[in-house]
């Protein structure tokens, strides 16, 4: 495929910056929510929580790790708050741009043509919730997103995990508004 040679770097930049992707978290709460009051949190199942048994622990255990480190306690039953999740993969396309040929890159000079490939990267989401029973409300919703190989070993995989969560539960609870 060729292209008129001006274009070439720009287009090869804007590929590289859209194909580029790290972990992404964002995180949504009720303002009116009073978080200093929730104290204790228990388990509830969601439907598209992940079926296998050993990352489904790990989910958890991720997910636990991060409560007790802002000072909550899990409960079996009776918590001030519930706390579910969801998992899913997309897939998403990557682009490679290459330049072949003589002649700087955008001057018009030399035959230069452009090369690419395409290919698919498996994209791992998490959607963490919380939810007030007494108010039967949803109080904060957090998701985490970032290719995966699940290929890789188990522990590097948790590792990730780890990160993700960390990164994730760094807005729980929410600052104050002003």
């Amino acid at each position: 495929m060729k292209l008129n040679k001006q274009f070439m770097l720009p287009l090869a930049l804007l590929f590289a910056a859209l194909c580029a992707s790290g972990q992404e978290v964002h995180y949504n709460y009720d303002r009116s929510a009073n978080f200093a009051a929730y104290k204790t949190y228990q388990w509830v199942d969601l439907p598209g929580r992940v079926s296998d048994q050993l990352i489904d622990q790990a989910v958890k255990r991720s997910i636990d790790e991060q409560l007790a480190q802002k000072g909550l306690t899990k409960v079996e039953s009776g918590g001030n708050f519930q706390v579910g999740y969801q998992a899913g993969i997309t897939i998403e396309k990557s682009v490679n741009l290459w330049s072949t040929g003589t002649g700087p890159v955008g001057w018009g000079l030399g035959d230069r043509t452009v090369q690419g490939q395409t290919s698919t990267i498996p994209v791992g989401v998490l959607l963490v919730n919380l939810y007030d029973p007494a108010r039967k409300q949803l109080i904060w919703r957090g998701d985490a997103s970032k290719s995966i190989d699940l290929q890789k070993d188990p522990d590097k995989n948790y590792k990730n995990l780890q990160k993700a969560m960390t990164k994730l539960f760094d807005n729980y609870p929410p600052k104050a508004s002003r």
